[in-house]
């Protein structure tokens, strides 16, 4: 997983980064995937032209409400691997798309609390009603941080979802979205499922 988190902060450092370019919010979304592709370590070379996105799609750049919850007890959740992992649940978040109030958990790790580089990051996997055909069937991924919340709300945005490592091959123990952050809404936003049947990454 440490592989993983370096991915991670790769990818946050690339956005923040774009972010002060004088560019268009979906030139931003396009770089930013770019250099995930190019900086993946796990698909490497021929393979990186298999990567699929979502065409970028602003309504899924959400402004959530934020609400903390008190759970010093956590819970272990399960990974598509042999290795079960400890988190904790940090808040949950509320946010409206096409009119549907919906709701997630943000969690927190029980492994990432212990080092000083990852304590601040915040863990949102998620399934909805892409999982399995259009997008990764074991769910994807996003990565806020504890400085994204303000005065009780968090910007969210599903243009930015990547895969676990399992879509791509096994080996890895990928937590696996617990049922309170399975959407009752096609998400098509951020990366699709990964097959090397088809080349639509541009």
């Amino acid at each position: 997983m440490k592989i993983l988190f370096q991915l991670i902060v790769l990818f946050c450092f690339i956005s923040t980064s774009l972010q002060a370019q004088p560019k268009n919010y979906i030139e931003k979304i396009k770089d930013l995937q770019q250099a995930y592709v190019k900086e993946h370590e796990v698909v490497l070379k021929k393979d990186k032209n298999y990567f699929r996105f979502f065409p970028v799609n602003k309504k899924y750049h959400v402004k959530a409400s934020f609400n903390k919850l008190a759970d010093t007890v956590g819970f272990i959740m399960k990974t598509s691997g042999t290795k079960d992992k400890k988190f904790f649940r940090y808040g949950t978040i509320h946010f409206v798309i096409d009119g549907i109030t919906l709701k997630l958990t943000l969690f927190q790790s029980q492994q990432l609390l212990t080092d000083t580089a990852f304590k601040d990051y915040l863990f949102l996997p998620f399934t909805d009603l892409t999982s399995g055909e259009e997008s990764y069937g074991g769910g994807r991924y996003l990565d806020p941080k504890l400085s994204d919340i303000k005065k009780n709300f968090i910007l969210i945005d599903f243009n930015e979802a990547y895969n676990p490592y399992c879509a791509y091959t096994s080996g890895y123990n990928c937590p696996i979205p617990p049922r309170e952050n399975d959407l009752p809404v096609a998400i098509r936003a951020g990366e699709k499922a990964f097959d090397k049947k088809e080349n639509k990454f541009n």
